[in-house]
């Protein structure tokens, strides 16, 4: 369900954000038990080892994007989110600036939509999530930013974010790959860029018969506070939410793999 809402004068008093208080009053009223202080793993050792936390860290804002023709729609961004957020229990307040997303396309990544809260806030995307990551009630805040992110409304965020230990995602969208407000520095911790390879064969006995494997992604982290970047040949999430490592990459290089598939 989505929460439309016209552009106010004032954001900060839009009908959006008045929905919002009135939904996350109703879950914090059920909420029995306080949110643990412990990180979400992604689930693989060799990338779960280069964030100093052992996962990205609860309570701090995490920056994804797609890569190429999808940097626009944020497609395989989006389902990386969603895989992350389907390990972690609780409510999910997802911010769109428009009413583009596929909601149910988010199950195929564990993240089934009755656990998420769609809102569609236009212009207001930073004064809706910032709403949203003040209410301890939520597990995760996500919003959908077009155009700069600066400094300063990525730091309130932050603050939001520690202040109630809510996990803050921001998707980044562009209409070019190479659009240089991606690349300007925020208060983000970790910044992840996703990547979509080629699928392998439907067939593991017939590699040259056309088919519709499991996606796979290179997963690269290109800076995490206190961590070192690296870059990751792996097969998006399932089902369940989880990521699975190129069983070829025990064999030889990120760039040698790439070759392959392609």
């Amino acid at each position: 369900m989505f929460l439309a809402a016209s552009p106010p004068p004032k954001p900060l008093h839009s009908a959006v954000l008045h929905d919002l208080r009135a939904r996350i009053a109703r879950i914090e009223h059920g909420a029995t038990s306080p949110r643990p202080n412990t990180p979400l793993p992604l689930g693989l050792p060799t990338i779960d080892q280069a964030l100093p936390a052992g996962g990205l860290r609860l309570g701090a804002l995490h920056e994804t994007v797609g890569a190429g023709p999808d940097t626009e729609y944020g497609a395989a961004a989006t389902l990386f989110i969603a895989g992350l957020l389907a390990r972690l229990p609780g409510r999910v307040l997802w911010v769109l600036r428009q009413a583009d997303l596929f909601a149910p396309g988010l199950a195929g990544a564990g993240l089934h939509p009755d656990r998420v809260i769609f809102a569609e806030a236009g212009k207001d995307v930073l004064p809706a999530m910032e709403e949203g990551l003040r209410h301890a009630g939520l597990a995760s805040v996500v919003g959908e930013v077009t155009g700069r992110l600066t400094l300063i409304a990525s730091r309130r965020l932050q603050l939001a974010a520690e202040q109630s230990g809510v996990l803050a995602m921001v998707l980044r969208r562009s209409q070019s790959f190479d659009d240089p407000v991606l690349a300007e520095p925020s208060a983000a911790i970790t910044r992840w860029r996703v990547v979509s390879l080629p699928s392998p064969p439907a067939l593991p006995h017939a590699p040259s018969t056309p088919g519709l494997g499991r996606a796979r992604w290179r997963l690269e982290l290109t800076r995490c506070r206190g961590g070192e970047p690296g870059s990751w040949i792996v097969e998006a999430c399932d089902a369940t939410g989880h990521l699975a490592l190129v069983a070829d990459l025990r064999h030889g290089s990120v760039a040698q793999t790439e070759r392959r598939s392609a």
